[in-house]
C-alpha cells in the first residue's frame, strides 16, 4: 500500500503545488488590492481540492491550513483572512509539500 501512496504522491505533487502556487499568487492580489471576485471563488474551490488530497496523504495539518483558506476565501471579503495570512498558509504549505518524501 506504501508504494501505491507514493506513486500517487509523485503523480499528483505538481498539481498540489500548482494550488499552492495559486494561493500564494491570490495572497499578493489581496496584498495589492487587485482580488477579484472570480479569482476569489476559484481560490476557495482549489484550497478545497487540495484540502481533500493533504487529507490523503496524511498531512492532517495541510487539510487544515487549507480549509482555513477556503473558508476564508468563500465567506465574504470584509472577514476573510489576511493577505500576510493566506501568504503564511501558502508557505506553511508549500514546506509541508516539499518535506514530504515519497
Amino acid at each position: 500500500m506504501a508504494g501505491v501512496m507514493n506513486r500517487l504522491w509523485v503523480q499528483f505533487l505538481p498539481l498540489m503545488v500548482e494550488r499552492v502556487a495559486i494561493l500564494e499568487a491570490v495572497a499578493a492580489a489581496l496584498a495589492e488590492g487587485t482580488l477579484t471576485p472570480d479569482r476569489r471563488v476559484e481560490a476557495s474551490g482549489e484550497a478545497h481540492k487540495l484540502a481533500g488530497v493533504l487529507g490523503t496523504f496524511g498531512l492532517s495539518e495541510g487539510t487544515l491550513l487549507a480549509r482555513e483558506a477556503e473558508m476564508g476565501l468563500g465567506g465574504e471579503p470584509e472577514t476573510g483572512p489576511s493577505a500576510a495570512r493566506l501568504a503564511e498558509i501558502g508557505a506553511q504549505l508549500r514546506t509541508m509539500l516539499a518535506d514530504r518524501k515519497p
